[in-house]
């Protein structure tokens, strides 16, 4: 397998402040990976550079074979999808929600006096039906529940039918039916070899789908431990990043953590 992101001492420092600090980590063609840890690991930072939206302060980043600070990024952006509150908030809510599919092929939020041909508006519908989102073409993306933004959203990243897809943390503001239904629905995507590769980022281990293959963990920065989601999901390693005592369960295919209490509490 070949490497479609490679990453050597990666560290971004804003300030006096250490982000994250000397990363190495190695994505191939065909994984599923889960990026946990806690809030300020570093995990949406560490998605910024995947997403060639941001430069390490040290160390290299190799994305799709192409090296950050040596590559257009407006060429390798549309390689690589992505779904995340900070390009979510940037979607006006006049928009239809077939426009906001259908502009990720420009790059651009909004759609103003760009010409679609017929093959990106069916792309974009295909899309959308494929995450059960069909009915919503016409709707005014402002007025969909939260739930039908995380499915618009994830069905725009893929609009450019990226070789990468990152999700920054899908299920964030969902209840519990709207989270289901989005594992669910990640899920099938992790199972279809005709998918990109993914990286999917969360605070939170019942939120991994069935089907994703690897686990990054993070703390304060730096990697706690990374390679395939049993080896790595363990309640010691857990209990380390998120600095509190954890207990981890599997079944059915899906992740548990709880707190460790002292038997009789």
């Amino acid at each position: 397998m070949s490497a479609v992101l490679d990453l050597k001492g990666v560290t971004v420092r804003r300030g006096t402040s250490t982000i994250l600090d000397g990363v190495d980590w190695q994505v191939n063609e065909g994984e599923r990976w889960v990026v946990l840890g806690p809030n300020g690991a570093g995990k949406t930072t560490l998605l910024q550079i995947l997403a060639a939206r941001s430069h390490p302060t040290a160390g290299t980043a190799d994305l799709l074979g192409e090296r950050l600070g040596r590559v257009d990024v407006f060429e390798l952006r549309p390689r690589i999808g992505l779904s995340s509150a900070a390009l979510a908030d940037r979607i006006p809510g006049h928009e239809r929600v077939g426009d906001v599919v259908l502009t990720a092929a420009y790059g651009v939020t909004g759609r103003w006096q760009e010409a679609y041909e017929e093959f990106d508006v069916q792309r974009a519908k295909d899309l959308l039906a494929s995450f059960d989102a069909a009915h919503l073409v016409d709707r005014l993306y402002g007025t969909l529940s939260e739930g039908e933004r995380k499915r618009v959203q994830i069905a725009r990243a893929l609009m450019t039918d990226p070789e990468i897809l990152l999700l920054d943390e899908p299920a964030a503001g969902l209840d519990l039916a709207g989270r289901e239904e989005l594992v669910g629905m990640l899920s099938g995507l992790a199972g279809d070899e005709a998918s990109p590769v993914l990286v999917l980022v969360t605070h939170h281990v019942e939120e991994i789908p069935p089907g994703f293959t690897h686990l990054l963990l993070m703390g304060k920065g730096r990697i706690q431990a990374a390679g395939p989601i049993e080896d790595v999901l363990t309640a010691q390693n857990l209990s380390e990043a998120f600095g509190t005592p954890l207990m981890v369960a599997h079944g059915g295919g899906r992740w548990l953590a709880r707190a460790a209490r002292p038997a009789g509490r």
